[in-house]
């Protein structure tokens, strides 16, 4: 994400072990003031001392405006940010931040079917607490290697049957078929997790309504295609975006600092209006409701399915 969006400066208040390889950091604005509002299922991006930029999910209460809480699992074999957040970020440290976003917000249902794999569970929290304040429905399957490797156990035990915990190295991978046994019409599942947890679970015909959030792109970003033009509405200037190069590389020609961050597909950092033209939707972001509208798009890796797109920049 480029530094001209809306951010926030916070400092680090609290760092803490809560899982195997896994650390809770806590943040307050560094003016005092109320940090902004956000809704279950929203991220944040934190733009790292070692030029990193990461999405994570916050995982506090809503209602809780003085703080901000991330959970990170460390990736020995990542890009560096959630090495460098558990071996050297530091309370007291100041971040920049961006404003929340929610890309898998939470939507009235009959009731909800919640699946974490890992560290999945972090935007899912939320949205137990919520379901639970509503009085609504719901239930949770949580996976993981190990115990250990669980964070939040000891908040989710207090809800008794409603969680099924589920350790693989006690209980084996998770029964997704036992899972969604008697699911209604109604009900919504709501997952994330590792890919391979999310693949078994997508496209199951049997699920009505399904909503996940992804890590990685599902699969890599390809910027293969035909060349299209894209007309920048504010201005009227025309733009080719050449076959082998993505709209977003081509729109930061014109448009320096134009919003990005993951440049997969999965954060909708990038996201812009789509005035004419018919996208070829490539992301993880838009569901198929959004697809079909073709009002919105992710230009770090969709492309055009007609030869002129019209977007609001």
């Amino acid at each position: 994400m480029t530094a001209s969006m809306s951010t926030i400066r916070v400092r680090v208040i609290n760092k803490t072990d809560i899982a195997d390889d896994v650390v809770e950091v806590g943040f307050e604005a560094v003016d005092g003031c109320e940090l902004p509002p956000w809704s279950p299922g929203a991220h944040i991006d934190l733009h790292l001392p070692n030029g990193c930029v990461r999405q994570y999910s916050l995982c506090a209460d809503v209602d809780e405006r003085n703080r901000w809480r991330v959970a990170v699992l460390l990736d020995r074999e990542g890009r560096g940010g959630s090495r460098y957040i558990h071996e050297e970020l530091a309370v007291g440290a100041q971040l920049v931040v961006s404003q929340p976003r929610n890309n898998f917000p939470l939507k009235p249902a009959d009731g909800y079917v919640f699946v974490a794999g890992g560290i999945g569970i972090t935007p899912l929290l939320p949205m137990i607490r919520h379901a639970e304040a509503s009085g609504s429905r719901w239930r949770l399957t949580y996976g993981g290697r190990t115990l250990t490797r669980m964070p939040y156990l000891e908040e989710l035990r207090r809800f008794g049957a409603r969680v099924d915990l589920w350790p693989q190295d006690e209980r084996g991978v998770i029964d997704l078929d036992a899972v969604f046994a008697g699911c209604s019409a109604g009900e919504a599942v709501y997952t994330c997790g590792p890919e391979a947890m999310l693949n078994a679970i997508e496209g199951r015909d049997c699920l009505a309504s399904v909503h996940m959030e992804r890590f990685r792109a599902a699969t890599a970003p390809d910027a293969g295609g035909d060349s299209f033009e894209v007309e920048l509405a504010v201005t009227g200037k025309r733009l080719t975006v050449p076959a082998g190069r993505s709209l977003l590389d081509v729109l930061r020609d014109e448009t320096p600092d134009l919003p990005s961050s993951c440049e997969e597909g999965i954060c909708g950092a990038c996201e812009v209006s789509v005035l004419d033209g018919v996208p070829d939707h490539r992301d993880s972001v838009l569901d198929a409701d959004e697809r079909e509208s073709n009002k919105l798009m992710m230009p770090c890796v969709s492309r055009s399915r007609c030869p002129l797109l019209v977007l609001d920049l």
